[in-house]
């Protein structure tokens, strides 16, 4: 098991293979660090990443569709970095981090401002359990 120190919150044990699926989920989409880092803080809607805002926020490499964020957002959620904000109506479109994201993106801002580039194997290995949504 991965153990992920972490200054804010508990140290919360996760299987390596949870934490490195977790990372490669994180770094092979076209998201930037600076989503994940406010995503800490506040939740972020669907609207505030997609398209040119989310460029111009630098929250993603180019621009995307609202369907193509959602999409990658739903992905994070599965590999358990994110969770869907829910309010007194229901669910929203708005997503934060869980603590396993939370404590990838500390680790990371500790280490520079960009996420780290993925391997062909990490997007090929990322791009198999996306497809065929194996449970490691």
């Amino acid at each position: 098991m991965s153990s992920i120190q972490s200054e804010n919150t508990q140290s919360i044990q996760y299987p390596g293979r949870t934490v490195k699926r977790a990372q490669q989920a994180m770094c092979c989409l076209p998201f930037e660090l600076p989503l994940f880092v406010a995503m800490r803080s506040t939740s972020i809607s669907l609207q505030a990443i997609a398209g040119q805002t989310g460029v111009e926020s630098r929250y993603t490499k180019y621009p995307l569709s609202e369907l193509t964020v959602e999409s990658d957002l739903m992905w994070l959620i599965q590999v358990g970095v994110l969770r869907r904000e829910v309010d007194g109506q229901g669910i929203t479109d708005s997503f934060r981090l869980t603590p396993l994201g939370r404590q990838l993106v500390e680790k990371w801002t500790n280490q520079g401002q960009t996420l780290p580039p993925p391997s062909v194997w990490d997007r090929l290995y990322n791009i198999l359990n996306r497809w065929l949504r194996l449970p490691f």
